[in-house]
């Protein structure tokens, strides 16, 4: 009988060097490491130290041997209804290429390269030449607004940077260049030369002479090129990704290379369960670092096809990415539950339409997993639906069910256990001491981080310090600033940020619980719960859901009766103490491109403050519709 998962990551912890050099065999070094972890400066890690590798060399070159005619790379957009399939040889030859390009235009080792693109095949490429050449590529989410970008240009200070004219959304062109002019007229560290991806999309693009290049051009000089590989220390950066949400001067998450390999190797055999010469379909985007590790570097890595997919999850039809699945063969599939919450809004024949028996797992991560939605999509598909929980600062799962070692029951709600690697401990906000079980705590890690975690703040090792490692008196704790609880048999729930825990008359209540419980009424298809202040209480909960079908608030009398429906729910699961002190109906939330809900701006609208930062909105109509929610309830 094989290793139980609990045995698996009790070797992981107290065998750690032993446990991490076995995974380290699962990717190519052109030169041995000479130690497995250097912890002489807490909490600096460093992975596999001497040796030397090279992320694009894994991901594609080293399986030239074996699969050169395998598709590599999928890309498919139901924007343009374009459709293009690499093979590993072809993706070598394009990489090659835009590897040269750059490489004319000086880019070397340790330079930075920053990209701005929309998910087309060149945006990939693009990342896989950076770190061929042993430079440090920087992807900046396509559309960003202009003093976003302007301040991550500042803090990165890329030699180069590659755009594209326009991206494409729900059918609609998204003309990037006057963004990229504009945050480049005012950041103080411009790139010397922009590359540009011309899609024909902005017959109108106004390019500035010397320093705007044409990537077609450019690449047809260097259509048989071969450029080596330059191997960097295992330690040495690989990439700079920033976390949404910073204020000042942006936050840039460091990745080093050996570990990050080997972090995303073993995730794609253990957690993911991918084979080489199968697909994988991952619907984020490389704006962020989902897109990073899981739709370029893990499969590649893996040997397995990635799908590159330009569109969203409605369009043609709420059945496209069902579909891409069965067209392709997807074995693995990952998203994140606002997708599958806007799925569960449209007609569920679309997931009985397509054949989908050669899918294995749906991976879902990238906020809580209501236990309705897991529920709904879990007995639409038939297959193991698995919640999984990270941040952009791991680069890989810290809670998570690893069916490559044990098949585990899952918990609907729950994102299992932690992963391999991570000594995870729930603290006391207070006192720093280890919560019981069913207790609510700090989701916090013990120090050293994993293999493929940040290794710093760019430039700012202090920042990395005192952000991640100071949130406990005299002891060096990583805090993910999550709560969550652990049950009786071990499973933990992430309960929301610690920042977004409500004080309600003394008793502290995660929003997180609030909506979960709002989410067991049969009407409600999402809900954003926010802490308002209030002079008595303190705070109070505000609601603000969306109702699967509009005839349920189709009158006053319909909204109130609504209403005192969902706060009986609440009574029920929490308690009266829980209850909001209002449902306001909308028909959609104010979310982020990537799908997060702007709660801090719902927050703000509620209390009569400015909603602060909207640039990162993905359609303003939701913004508009707290407004009127809350305006309808002051008149």
């Amino acid at each position: 009988m094989g290793e139980t998962y609990k045995e698996f990551h009790r070797r992981s912890i107290e065998r750690r060097e032993a446990f991490w050099a076995e995974q380290a065999a699962l990717v190519d070094w052109h030169k041995p490491f000479g130690k497995v972890l250097d912890y002489s400066r807490p909490p600096f890690a460093q992975w596999f130290v001497g040796g030397e590798t090279n992320l694009c060399y894994n991901a594609v070159d080293r399986h030239l041997k074996d699969r050169a005619d395998q598709k590599a790379l999928i890309y498919i957009s139901t924007e343009t209804n374009q459709e293009r399939i690499y093979s590993f040889r072809e993706l070598h030859q394009e990489v090659n290429r835009f590897a040269a390009v750059l490489q004319s235009l000086g880019v070397a080792k340790g330079d930075r390269v920053l990209i701005y693109m929309p998910m087309i095949p060149e945006a990939i490429f693009a990342m896989l030449a950076t770190v061929r050449l042993g430079a440090i590529h920087s992807v900046v989410f396509g559309g960003f607004a202009s003093h976003s970008l302007a301040a991550r240009i500042d803090d990165a200070k890329p030699k180069v940077m590659v755009t594209s004219d326009a991206g494409m959304r729900m059918g609609n062109k998204i003309p990037y260049k006057h963004l990229v002019d504009e945050a480049i007229r005012l950041s103080r560290f411009p790139p010397e030369q922009v590359v540009i991806v011309n899609r024909g999309l902005d017959p109108q693009m106004p390019l500035t002479p010397g320093r705007d290049l044409d990537y077609a051009e450019l690449r047809s000089r260097h259509m048989q090129a071969e450029v080596p590989v330059v191997w960097l220390e295992a330690s040495e950066p690989s990439y700079i990704l920033y976390t949404s949400g910073t204020t000042g001067r942006p936050k840039g998450v460091q990745r080093d290379t050996g570990g990050y390999a080997v972090a995303l190797a073993a995730s794609m055999k253990w957690i993911y369960c991918g084979e080489p010469g199968e697909t994988y379909f991952s619907t984020s985007d490389i704006g962020w670092v989902v897109g990073h590790s899981y739709i370029v570097y893990g499969p590649l890595i893996r040997g397995m096809a990635t799908v590159v997919y330009e569109g969203v999850p409605i369009r043609p039809d709420p059945g496209i990415w069902w579909k891409i699945a069965q067209d392709q063969r997807v074995t693995v599939m990952f998203s994140a539950p606002t997708a599958i919450r806007v799925l569960k809004k449209q007609d569920p024949a679309y997931l009985k339409k397509y054949d989908l028996s050669s899918l294995r797992h749906l991976f879902l991560a990238g906020e809580p997993l209501d236990e309705p939605t897991a529920q709904w999509i879990s007995n639409a598909l038939g297959v193991p639906v698995i919640d999984h929980y990270w941040q952009t600062e791991t680069g890989w799962a810290i809670l998570t069910a690893v069916p490559g070692v044990e098949k585990t029951p899952v918990k609907f709600g729950s994102p299992s256990f932690p992963a391999y690697g991570y000594d995870v401990r729930l603290l006391h906000e207070q006192t720093g001491e280890e919560v019981g079980p069913n207790e609510k705590g700090v989701v916090c890690i013990v120090p050293p981080l994993p293999p493929g975690c940040m290794s710093t703040v760019w430039g700012q090792d202090e920042r990395f310090v005192s952000t991640y490692f100071s949130s406990f008196k005299d002891r060096l704790i990583y805090t993910t600033f999550d709560w969550g609880i652990r049950d009786q048999d071990g499973y933990y729930f992430i309960l929301g940020r610690t920042d977004d825990v409500i004080n309600v008359a003394g008793h502290r209540l995660g929003t997180r619980e609030i909506e979960e419980a709002i989410s067991t009424h049969p009407a409600i298809a999402e809900v954003a719960v926010v802490g308002v202040a209030d002079p008595l209480k303190g705070q109070l909960p505000l609601a603000f859901a969306v109702v699967k079908d509009a005839a349920r608030i189709a009158t006053p009398e319909a909204c109130q009766a609504l209403e005192k429906e969902i706060m009986a729910a609440v009574d029920k699961q929490l308690g009266a103490i829980a209850r909001p002190s209002r449902v306001h109906f909308v028909t959609q939330l104010p979310k982020t491109r990537s799908g997060k809900v702007l709660r801090r701006s719902i927050q703000a609208i509620a209390e009569g403050r400015d909603p602060g930062d909207l640039t990162t909105l993905d359609d303003p109509a939701g913004i508009e519709q707290v407004k009127a929610a809350v305006a309808a309830a002051k008149a």
